[in-house]
Order: structure tokens, then C-alpha cells, then sequence
């Protein structure tokens, strides 16, 4: 591609709205231009990227034995309404009426969609297992859109399926596909992690999550030095190591704390560890009052609190509601006395003497044990920290930040036991298909490669993704040599690589910022050498510079090119 030809809109400053590195890297290299609030065109040199991704993961996919195909974005609500997720799937959701009033949403996922597909079509167990994805937008309309096309709102995503008529085929499916992710990431050039995760509005009952390890990933991963146990922090395991009470109980007492509020002012005051401390945190679930009892360094886990309880909708009661319920203002709730239900970690149970809140404005209570109250369940609640030991081996962990680039699900028969998706068995029983779903974000994907591949100059493209792999730069297009010999290598180096030429008449300072900021992998210089017959090799990557006859060019670029292909 001739560079004065290209639409590749480079900008020297970064745009106001860009947050993080690959929005500003993305906007400034030409890739996107927001078109409004996490809504992208992606526009000639991103869309190329986009491109190599979406062509690993069909050449992945199809070697797999996963079939291509592509679903409506428009999907019907009565879809939704068989599920049960119109209503709980909440507001990123985007829902409209067409002219007849019929209600419609646009497409976040294809559970519904794909399901309906195969229950129409799938008769007998000789029409399973079956495995069918595409590529195609998505929309969900996210509270917050942020950092580009790491938290949009539309979105380009790869989504598959797969059906089973067992649990033993379904888990042969499950692992295949993870397998499958493994190659595709690898293969895209990243650096990544697959770990345990929670299964979130999609549901079902076991899930990984692939991520791309980066500084300004927006998860928390946990995994052990010690074994190959690695889970979202959200779905961690604490693993429990109860002990009795060290001392033996004492009677509680109620003590004035004016104005003390938060763990760090009630133990400082009182002189006690916040270990010491058991805060009470009321809840609503599903619009009722819960209170939730932690230790005073802990934090309360939502997600498995939220999987415990079994809500939909699961929030921080308001001031209004603990007055209601406490007879105090927030910062003195305790358990003593409550009239709901009352969630305890399990950590509480090796605990004695400790302090709580007395539900009373300005006092707590010091010396409460647990006969004091009555806890209705004990339960892994909170997250993990790193003080914890591997819920698997007992060995040390390490936490890192993480970027989401694919998620795979054992769906079960979750959707197909809704939608009624059955097929006959070889006794001719009608059995529920038992299903998965696996997603990567592609342009996402793109983002996060940038994110682990940068530097100060701009973008470092692992090869395999690059919009173009040779960037082709003759200083002075109006040097009769110089241009003669770049357009004859222009013709030559395309029969076997993807060359951006830059024929402009720019400066040649213009030039090699654009070279650098675009983050092409290899760049062919022909300037002041070409006297000698000689053209100048820059790797990105490495800033390596190799000095090259035009004679042994191509051989050379073969042995950059295999050194750059990922393990």
C-alpha cells in the first residue's frame, strides 16, 4: 500500500479524551476516531489488525471442527423472555420497539438466538456434538464506557457454541476450546494467563478467562508460585484453616465511640488490630435486607455473595434503609439484635472477644462473641489477599492486573431446559442438549497487544497482528536513485510480505516518527547507503539496525521474520 494513497490520519498530539495507553497509541496511529460515547470507526490501518485476529481465530476455530456462520444483530424480546433475561439482564441491554410495537434488543451476546437456531434443526443424537461460532458486532450499553475499545459499547466479538447430548461430550467440547484459546493467543503474540472465573449474567456453572497481563488491566488475577492454580480475583478460593479461640470469651460491653465511623478511626480508638474488628454491612438482595459479617481487614467478595444468596440484584443499602433497620447511622451497625437474615464468613469462626457495632449511634460493643447472635449461614465471602495461601496447594500467591480477552463457559442445560432445545437418543428418549459458549473481544484483543507492546515512540506490533509487516521508507522520494530502487523493491518485497510504502515527499524526521508511532515491525530505510548498494534494516521490537546488501535483502527479512514469530 502507497502511503499517499492510504487514509492513515496520524496525529503528533494526543487527543483530550484518550485514558490509556492504547486509546492514545490507536487514536494518535490513525487506527479508530470515536464516533460518540464507546462507539468507534475503526478505520483502515485498525480494521487491517482486526483482521489478522479475526483470521487466526477462524483458522483456530475451523481446525477445531467449529463451523462459521452469522446471526441477526435485531433480536426478538420474546427470546429474551424465554431465557428469563430480559428483565435480569438490566440496563446494558438495549432494548427498542420496531413500527408494529413488537419488542426488539440489540444483540450483546447470541445464547437466545443460537439456541433457538438448533432447537429448530437438531432431532436425533447423530446431529451432536455441534459446534458453530461468528464474528460479528455486539452492543451493550455499558454505564461507563472508557479506554477505547477496552470498554465500549459496540463491539466486535468472536462468540461460539457448542452442543452435546452428554456431560462427558460437553466437557471433551469445554477443553478443546480452551486448548483452542491457548493457540489463538499465542499465536496473536500476547502474554497471557487462563484463569478460573465467575460466570457472571451469561451463567452456567464453570468458566476460564484468558487474560492479557497489563498494568492498566481493569481485573485482578491470583495465581500460585507454586502449582498452576490461577483464578479471577472475584472467583478465588480462601482456603480455610479454622482454628478455635486462642482465649477464652468474656462478656460483652457496650463502650462510647463519638464519631467513629470507619475500621481504621474504631480500632485506632479502642486500641485493637482491625483483625479484632467484625464489620457488619447491610445488603440489599433482590430488594431485601441482608447483613453481611467480615473481618475488619477483610472485604466483602460481592460476586460470591451474590451466588450465595441467589439474587439478581445485589447492593449496598442506603442511609436510610440501615436507620431503618439498625436504629443507628451508618459506620454502627452490628449483628446483636438484627432482624434479618445474617451472612458470616468463615473467618469469624475462629474468632472470640471481638468488636462490632452496637447499633447505636456513637457506641460499640467490645468482648462479642459469636453465641451472641445467631449467624444464619457461614460462608466463603470475602476476596482473597495476598496473606492467603493457594486454595489448592497451600503454596504462595502472586497477584498481577489483567485485561479480559476471551471468556469460555460450561453453559450446561441452562438455556437449552429454557428454550426447550432437546434431541432424541439412541433409545429415543428426549434429552436436553447440553451446551457452552466461548467469546473473545477482537478489537479488544488489538488493544491489549498494545498495551504489552510500546514504548515511547508509539505501538510495537507482534508480528503476527501488524497491519503490514515491512515498512518501506525511502528518505527523498525526489532523489532519482533513491526512488527508481524503492519502487523497484516496493513490486519485489510484496510478492512475499505486507509493505507500507511511504512515498509522500515529507521530511524524512515525519517519516520515521510515523514509522515508529504506526509500530510496524520491520522497517527497510533506503537512504545515504544506497550508494554502497546497501538499505538499512530497523526491527521495532529490538531497535535492532542491520546494514544489508540489496542482494541479500529478502534473505535477511526471511530470518527477521521467523525470529519474530511467537513461541
Amino acid at each position: 500500500m502507497r502511503y499517499s494513497r492510504y487514509f492513515l490520519p496520524t496525529l503528533k498530539e494526543t487527543p483530550s479524551e484518550a485514558e490509556i495507553t492504547s486509546h492514545k497509541l490507536m487514536l494518535r496511529a490513525g487506527m479508530i476516531r470515536k464516533l460518540s460515547s464507546g462507539i468507534y470507526s475503526y478505520l483502515p490501518l485498525g480494521l487491517k489488525a482486526i483482521r489478522k485476529v479475526e483470521n487466526i481465530i477462524r483458522e483456530e476455530m475451523n481446525r477445531a471442527g467449529a463451523q462459521e456462520l452469522l446471526l441477526p444483530m435485531v433480536q426478538p424480546a420474546e427470546l429474551w423472555q424465554e431465557s428469563g433475561r430480559w428483565e435480569q439482564y438490566g440496563k446494558e441491554l438495549l432494548r427498542f420497539k420496531d413500527r408494529h410495537k413488537r419488542d426488539f434488543c440489540l444483540g450483546p451476546t447470541h445464547e437466545e438466538v443460537i439456541t433457538d437456531l438448533v432447537r429448530r434443526e437438531v432431532r436425533s443424537y447423530r446431529d451432536l456434538p455441534l459446534n458453530l461460532y461468528q464474528i460479528q458486532t455486539k452492543f451493550r450499553d455499558e454505564i461507563r464506557p472508557r479506554f477505547g475499545l477496552m470498554r465500549g459499547r459496540e463491539f466486535i466479538m468472536k462468540d461460539a457454541y457448542s452442543f452435546d447430548a452428554d456431560e462427558k461430550g460437553a466437557e471433551k467440547s469445554y477443553w478443546q476450546m480452551y486448548e483452542t484459546y491457548h493457540r489463538i493467543f499465542t499465536r496473536c503474540g500476547l502474554n497471557f494467563r487462563a484463569v478460573e472465573a465467575d460466570t457472571g449474567t451469561i451463567g452456567g456453572s464453570f468458566s476460564h478467562e484468558f487474560m492479557v497481563l497489563a498494568d492498566i488491566g481493569e481485573d485482578t488475577i491470583v495465581f500460585c508460585q507454586d502449582c498452576d492454580y490461577a483464578a479471577n480475583i472475584e472467583k478465588a478460593e480462601v482456603k480455610s484453616t479454622i482454628s478455635p479461640p486462642a482465649e477464652s470469651p468474656k462478656s460483652k460491653e457496650e463502650v462510647h465511640t463519638p464519631g467513629k465511623h470507619t475500621v481504621e478511626e474504631v480500632t485506632a480508638f479502642l486500641g485493637v488490630p482491625p483483625q479484632k474488628l467484625v464489620k457488619t454491612i447491610i445488603y440489599l438482595a433482590d430488594g431485601k435486607p441482608v447483613a453481611v459479617l467480615v473481618r475488619g481487614d477483610h472485604e466483602v467478595n460481592e460476586v460470591k455473595l451474590g451466588r450465595l444468596l441467589g439474587c439478581n440484584e445485589l447492593e449496598l443499602a442506603p442511609p436510610e434503609i440501615i436507620r431503618t433497620e439498625t436504629g443507628a447511622e451508618v459506620g454502627f451497625a452490628g449483628p446483636i439484635g438484627l432482624d434479618m437474615p445474617i451472612i458470616a464468613d468463615l473467618a469469624l469462626k475462629g474468632m472470640a472477644n471481638f468488636v462490632t457495632g452496637a447499633n447505636k449511634t456513637d457506641y460499640h460493643y467490645v468482648n462479642v462473641n459469636l453465641d451472641d447472635f445467631s449467624v444464619t449461614q457461614f460462608a466463603d465471602i470475602r476476596l482473597i489477599t495476598p496473606d492467603d495461601p493457594c486454595p489448592r496447594c497451600g503454596g504462595r500467591l502472586e497477584f498481577k492486573k489483567g485485561i479480559e480477552v476471551g471468556h469460555i463457559f460450561k453453559l450446561g442445560t441452562k438455556y437449552s431446559k429454557a428454550l426447550k432445545a432437546t434431541y432424541l437418543d439412541a433409545q429415543g428418549k428426549e434429552r436436553y442438549i447440553v451446551m457452552g459458549c466461548y467469546g473473545i473481544g477482537v478489537g479488544r484483543t488489538v488493544a491489549a497487544a498494545i498495551e504489552q507492546n510500546h514504548d515511547k515512540d508509539g505501538i510495537v506490533f507482534p508480528y503476527p497482528i501488524a497491519p503490514y509487516q515491512i515498512y518501506l521508507l525511502p528518505v527523498d522520494v525526489n532523489n532519482p536513485d533513491i526512488a527508481r530502487t524503492a519502487e523497484e523493491l516496493y513490486v519485489k518485497l510484496e510478492q512475499h510480505w505486507e509493505v507500507l510504502y511511504d512515498d509522500r515527499e515529507e521530511r524524512p524526521g515525519v517519516k520515521f516518527k510515523d514509522a515508529d508511532l504506526i509500530g510496524i515491525p520491520i522497517r527497510v530505510t533506503l537512504g545515504k547507503h544506497l550508494k554502497e548498494g546497501k538499505v538499512e534494516i530497523k526491527v521495532r521490537k529490538t531497535g535492532e539496525v542491520i546494514l544489508t546488501s540489496l542482494a541479500e535483502l529478502e534473505d535477511t527479512l526471511e530470518k527477521i521474520t521467523i525470529d519474530l514469530q511467537p513461541n
